[in-house]
């Protein structure tokens, strides 16, 4: 009896060990982030340097050990060629094939849209990164959507802040989603602050257009003989056009540069000499913190120039999920959904908090302009002031 007893303890040991054994080894497994990126195609810079500071920040913060809640990080990275089909077949990959927990993306906002239905299909968190268009956290948004960078309103309001009653808008903007949300939110930000600047020209134009001369026609044709200041507003990705633009000389009618949502260094280069202001997400110089310092210092040593506004991105975005990830213990979506929603988090600009409503992280914004006396390669702006989350009222647009 006495035996028969002990191998009936064994057997429940064993069996209570074997029970255990996959929930010990599920616990070990990797935690899995899918980064997609437009390595191909005219975002290529974009994808780069959002991978550069997506990584970077996953280092900091894990304090070089790439592990999280006990577990190792590994980033897979996919090419969505700035092609929207791509974009939703990338992620699907990458949440069935590849099982990853988390996922990233993408370069730009058509195929950030198709990604977000992905999204709620698998029940997934997706960041969206570095994507801006209003309606991916509006009328597209799903309660797996987070987006720690800013969206097409906060930088209108940023770039709205330098405009004064009585001056003059002329819209240059690609004729897709983000172009088309850009002047939207410009506009709505004009209305939100009372502003009386007005609008005299829009003109949506092909983003793959290369002469300018058309559509900039037509906008020293409607603003020469207004009265006031004259701003040009250029809402466009890479390669900015600014410099293009230029060569047709519109200070001819008095018309200068406003830029929304400011560029890359590399594509902010070309505007030295021009009278270019605007608001910005990000600029190396600006935000004053230990984060920020870090990020300065190790991109200038490991790639010989400062970091650009998408690889802040990059970084804010690894900010989120691993302080997401350390508030909820776990990499499950519902219980980093119910982390995240109002969470506060660090970043190189300082702290962000991601509204409950829409999952938007309200941040400052930069309102600057290009300097007149560049001492080095890379020392372009100028910071007017620094404007905080506090004065920029961007609206909730989902339905709740």
């Amino acid at each position: 009896m006495m035996l028969t007893k002990r191998l009936m303890a064994s057997a429940a040991i064993a069996l209570a060990a074997c029970l255990v054994l996959p929930a010990v080894a599920q616990d070990n497994k990797p935690i899995k982030i899918a980064l997609i990126a437009s390595k191909t195609g005219p975002s290529e810079a974009y994808a780069r340097d959002t991978e550069r500071g997506f990584r970077l920040g996953m280092e900091y913060l894990t304090g070089g050990t790439m592990t999280l809640i006990g577990r190792k990080v590994d980033i897979v990275v996919k090419d969505d060629q700035m092609k929207p089909e791509l974009s939703k077949a990338m992620l699907t990959e990458a949440l069935s094939d590849d099982k990853a927990d988390i996922a990233i993306g993408t370069s730009w906002s058509g195929g950030a849209l198709a990604m977000a239905p992905v999204a709620e299909e698998y029940g997934k968190l997706l960041m969206i990164e570095p994507a801006i268009a209003d309606s991916l956290t509006g009328s597209a948004w799903n309660k797996n959507l987070f987006r720690a960078s800013r969206n097409s309103f906060q930088d209108a309001l940023a770039s709205a802040a330098s405009l004064k009653d009585g001056d003059n808008i002329a819209f240059l903007a690609p004729d897709y989603v983000y172009g088309r949300d850009g002047v939207k939110a410009f506009k709505e930000a004009l209305a939100l602050t009372k502003s009386k600047a007005k609008v005299v020209q829009e003109e949506f134009i092909p983003l793959a257009t290369t002469d300018f001369t058309a559509p900039m026609q037509r906008i020293f044709d409607g603003m020469k003989n207004v009265t006031g200041k004259k701003y040009l507003v250029v809402i466009w990705g890479a390669p900015n056009p600014i410099r293009k633009i230029s060569e047709l000389n519109p200070g001819r009618y008095g018309i200068e540069f406003l830029s929304i949502g400011g560029a890359n260094l590399e594509n902010t280069k070309p505007w030295k000499g021009l009278d270019v202001t605007g608001g910005t997400f990000y600029y190396y110089g600006f935000p004053k913190n230990a984060m920020n310092d870090w990020l300065v210092a190790e991109h200038q040593k490991r790639y010989n120039m400062p970091p650009d506004l998408f690889t802040a991105g990059g970084f804010v975005t690894a900010a989120a999920i691993v302080a997401g990830v350390k508030k909820a213990n776990s990499v499950a979506t519902p219980k980093l959904i119910a982390a995240m929603e109002g969470m506060e988090f660090d970043t190189p600009k300082g702290k962000m908090t991601f509204r409950k409503e829409d999952h938007q992280a309200m941040q400052s914004q930069y309102q600057f302009r290009m300097k007149k006396n560049p001492t080095s390669e890379w020392d372009l702006l100028e910071l007017v002031r620094e404007i905080p989350a506090s004065e920029m009222p961007v609206p909730v647009t989902v339905k709740q």
